[in-house]
């Protein structure tokens, strides 16, 4: 007899993600306010706040995880505290998914919360791979073996291209099932118009703005990016915005020896994009490697054409000569000519920029890709369904004579 009960019901669902910019956060982040319109309750479990999670939305909570800096440890431990509270949120909150960002440490650290609950208790764990949990990190002998580990035993593991499905299939040899479920994007309304933000920007009417967009890591490869722009000609023809996750102040050298001072405007650590990307006409990425690039498909939303590096799955969000161009990693030269033809032709970038806004919004709209996720929560919280009744975890603390989650 099959005792599986279909469910069709709000769900209780637990994010776990790294809080600082960066594109896993900006997708965990917006997957949960998406969730939550959608009548689910989510619970952000994170050392922070994450930096885009406002404060006041409806059914959204945030738990903060605690670290302890004990003398017994040379370095503050953060995976034990972060599981410790994954458990303590799934019992309290009765989570049906965990799903974790990057599996180390958050897949790791939910699979060690599951442990500590009893069968009915334990949440399906989902984790998500944005790809330098595979390509950096499953690559290292001291990382490789505890993330192979936590993907066999998540419940389910999904990743955010092709390529990074296959890279990991590659890197680790991890061959059980995964799905792709790309990034996604949800733009808010611009707080101030086109001329106004490019006004401020001191960029004049018959200039180009150039964007680019990132944390600044050394993958995302700031030293080609600047000599690309060297490249450009004219020079009066544009300006380069640069929205920097982080510090852009160990570039600055670079910025001079190139002579690009008049070129350049950065703008660090802004959380709101969207006034930067309506404002924007073509977008620059020169990165080494990318799993998908969340900059890139932000940029499309608004019309933007892109000139990027022909890496990772970048071929998978821009078809090239269709969408932007795409040019071999390392090559300043085709980088500077594509975005040159992109400057001289406006007919041209306004043509490529109606493609990406068309493609963006058919195949990486919240309204596309938040149902898969959905869809995958369900079928996991089916399987975990059995008709049988679910102790009360104050009943197991007092089995475990535990006070943790009092």
């Amino acid at each position: 007899m099959n005792n599986i009960m279909h469910l069709e019901r709000p769900l209780n669902i637990g994010i776990t993600c790294y809080p600082s910019i960066g594109g896993s956060g900006v997708i965990a982040t917006t997957l949960g306010i998406e969730l939550a319109k959608r009548g689910h309750d989510v619970h952000f479990i994170s050392y922070e706040r994450p930096f885009r999670l406002p404060a006041d939305a409806e059914r959204i909570h945030f738990h903060p995880v605690s670290i302890n800096d004990y003398n017994l440890f040379k370095y503050p431990d953060y995976t034990l505290p972060l599981s410790v509270k994954m458990a303590e949120v799934s019992c309290r909150h009765q989570l049906d998914i965990l799903h974790v960002h990057y599996a180390v440490p958050h897949a790791t650290a939910a699979i060690l919360a599951r442990c500590m609950l009893a069968p009915g208790q334990q949440p399906k764990v989902v984790t998500t791979l944005h790809g330098t949990d595979t390509t950096l990190l499953g690559r290292d002998p001291g990382y490789g073996p505890a993330i192979f580990h936590a993907l066999s035993q998540s419940d389910a593991v999904t990743t955010v291209s092709k390529y990074l499905l296959e890279e990991t299939q590659t890197v680790l040899g991890f061959h059980k099932p995964m799905q792709v479920i790309t990034n996604f994007f949800e733009p808010n309304p611009p707080a101030r118009s086109r001329q106004e933000t490019r006004l401020e920007l001191g960029i004049a009417d018959d200039q180009v703005m150039l964007l680019h967009s990132s944390n600044l890591r050394p993958t995302k490869r700031i030293d080609l990016l600047l000599e690309t722009v060297a490249r450009i000609s004219p020079r009066r023809s544009f300006k380069l915005v640069i929205l920097a996750g982080a510090s852009f102040a160990p570039f600055l050298e670079d910025v001079r020896r190139l002579g690009l001072e008049d070129r350049l405007v950065v703008r660090e650590n802004i959380l709101e994009i969207e006034e930067y990307l309506q404002a924007a006409d073509i977008d620059l990425i020169t990165s080494e490697n990318e799993s998908f690039c969340l900059s890139i498909l932000e940029a499309m939303f608004f019309g933007c054409p892109s000139v990027a590096t022909r890496v990772g799955g970048i071929p998978e969000v821009v078809e090239d000569g269709v969408s932007g161009y795409l040019v071999p990693f390392g090559d300043a030269n085709g980088l500077a000519r594509a975005v040159e033809k992109l400057i001289q032709d406006p007919d041209l970038r306004r043509r490529l920029g109606e493609n990406a806004r068309r493609q963006a919004q058919e195949k990486f709209s919240a309204a596309g890709v938040i149902p898969q996720y959905e869809h995958l929560y369900q079928s996991l919280v089916e399987q975990k369904v059995n008709g049988k009744r679910v102790e009360p975890c104050h009943a197991i603390n007092a089995e475990r004579k535990s006070q943790v989650y009092d």
